[in-house]
């Protein structure tokens, strides 16, 4: 089954940055067309946008979750950028509307966890400020680090800085143009106390640098999400997928994915980033040992092989019997 497709109209548009310049930032403010209230959401959800020509591409929520009446998406200009935002950035104006994926999250806010810390690395502030608008809306207790390449490269800032004011919650930053040692990942965890949880989400060498300081972390406490991929997609093939729900056996030759396979047999998977971060595709494993490739799944639940991503996984095993 896949996800409904939510009608919206672009109700406003904020540009952060000159138009047009790598690393500049457009802020879409998304209302439903009819003018309903769009599904709930949790800090943290990502949704996606169904763009032209069959392009989709994912973006993390940033408003906070109470706000029921639009999405917020914040689409940095990327230099090797894939289309996705650079359409965004060109193609789009207020008043346009777009078809969004309903929102979905992988990158779960532990609400009742006795301290949170929120780390945040350029636009991965997005998830990060949506998850503080809650915390502050539950009466949590929380600190925010916040790095970027400049104070004014930095999505959100002003808006960040008057939210956690008004809360009474410090924001910590640092700026490359100023600082460019960066934020001190393994200060920062060290310092928390023993029951924190820890949230991050930035550029790929960030979060690598978060998962070494946070080593010694008790399993289950220290959250992230990337925003790309950092394996290699499992296309080795040689074993056979057996589909339960829906029946037939299919095999996955050598050069295709498991996604590739079925498409090509006409089984409609549903599916988006297809390199195994935004959790589309996800599919419940009945037996069978996965060749686990995303970086949706935790350490822990890879163990358990009760799930799978069918876009950039493959198979240990002979055969994978799926839940589809």
């Amino acid at each position: 089954m896949t996800d409904p497709i939510l009608r919206t109209i672009v109700h406003r548009v904020t540009q952060i940055g000159a138009p047009g310049t790598a690393g500049s930032v457009r802020i879409l403010d998304l209302r439903a067309a009819d003018g309903a209230d769009l599904p709930a959401f949790e800090a943290g959800a990502h949704v996606d946008l169904n763009l032209a020509d069959g392009l989709i591409r994912q973006y993390s929520l940033l408003n906070a979750p109470v706000d029921r009446h639009r999405y917020v998406v914040a689409i940095a200009l990327e230099g090797a950028s894939r289309g996705g935002s650079r359409h965004l950035h060109e193609q789009v104006a207020e008043g346009d509307r777009i078809d969004v994926g309903a929102p979905r999250c992988h990158f779960h806010l532990v609400e009742d966890a006795p301290y949170s810390v929120l780390i945040a690395g350029g636009i991965g502030v997005t998830p990060i400020w949506s998850m503080a608008q809650r915390l502050i809306a539950l009466g949590r207790s929380f600190e925010f680090h916040y790095g970027a390449r400049s104070a004014a490269a930095a999505p959100l800032l002003a808006e960040i800085a008057a939210g956690l004011a008004g809360a009474g919650v410090a924001l910590h930053t640092v700026f490359a143009d100023e600082d460019d040692r960066g934020l001190d990942l393994a200060g920062i965890i060290a310092r928390a106390p023993a029951d924190a949880h820890f949230y991050a989400c930035g550029p790929g060498g960030m979060l690598d640098a978060y998962l070494a300081a946070g080593a010694s972390v008790p399993e289950g406490r220290l959250h992230y999400e990337r925003f790309a991929a950092t394996g290699e997609v499992a296309t080795a093939g040689g074993f056979a997928v057996e589909l339960a729900r829906t029946g037939g056996r299919y095999m996955v030759e050598p050069g295709q994915t498991i996604l590739d396979a079925l498409k090509l047999a006409g089984i409609n998977v549903p599916h988006s980033c297809a390199e195994g971060i935004c959790g589309a595709c996800e599919a419940r494993v009945i037996s069978g040992i996965p060749d686990h490739r995303d970086d949706v799944l935790s350490p822990a639940e890879k163990a358990s092989n009760a799930s799978m991503m069918v876009c950039c996984s493959g198979s240990r095993s002979a055969t994978l019997v799926l839940d589809l």
